[in-house]
């Protein structure tokens, strides 16, 4: 069980919903839950089909259930909080910054499930997040974290130099932090060129962009 939270445009989103079509692609049983309710500009709504699609049973509201624009998405799924009980893997889509963290605690068992592990998504290129010191008080605020991840990017703009000097920031960050760097995530174009490790020695994770297609 993963849940990833990040700060604003972090690309935490993101991550999951790739976490979680790997997994399925392994042949596993995938729950992808859509637990961002602090402000979304984005959601899992228009993607739950193309999910399902691919064998996750993605927990999450129906466009059609909704009515408004993103803040829709502020009203909490109830079948959210007994996620951890579902079977098979469960990735949890976090709402973003120290509020989106606290919404874990609506899930039944986050406090105290031993197999649960949170990880933050760090993009270097965010204000908030962009050097060693501002990542260390970032993450410290966040409460529980169990390992960084990252995914640092200018969207289009993103070059392979960017993401290994992103690396190394992490890298130095989750040091200081005493937790470990989970791995490095880059478009499949970029990941094909850095290798199986960033320059910091963590493995490379190929992901491609679906949130484009999700802005409300």
């Amino acid at each position: 069980m993963e849940a990833y939270i990040g700060e604003y445009a972090s690309g935490k989103s993101e991550v999951a919903v790739n976490r979680a079509i790997f997994l399925a692609s392994s042949g596993r049983q995938v729950n992808l839950v859509d637990l961002d309710i602090v402000e979304p500009c984005y959601t899992l709504r228009p993607i739950k089909k193309k999910m399902i699609a691919m064998g996750i049973n993605v927990v999450a509201w129906e466009t059609r259930e909704m009515m408004g624009l993103g803040e829709t998405g502020s009203i909490l799924h109830p079948a959210n909080r007994w996620a951890l009980r579902l079977p098979g893997d469960v990735i949890l889509d976090i709402g973003y910054g120290v509020e989106g963290a606290k919404t874990l605690n609506l899930v039944e068992g986050a406090a105290t499930d031993p197999d649960l592990k949170i990880f933050a998504v760090v993009n270097v290129g965010r204000p908030m997040t962009g050097t060693v010191e501002e990542i260390v008080e970032y993450v410290r605020f966040l409460g529980r974290v169990d390992g960084l991840i990252n995914n640092s990017h200018l969207g289009d703009e993103t070059t392979v130099e960017f993401v290994q000097e992103g690396a190394r920031i992490v890298d130095r960050a989750a040091r200081r932090l005493g937790i470990p760097v989970v791995a490095t995530t880059a478009l499949e174009e970029l990941a094909r060129v850095i290798g199986a490790h960033d320059a910091a020695g963590h493995p490379v994770w190929p992901i491609k962009r679906y949130m484009p297609q999700t802005l409300w």
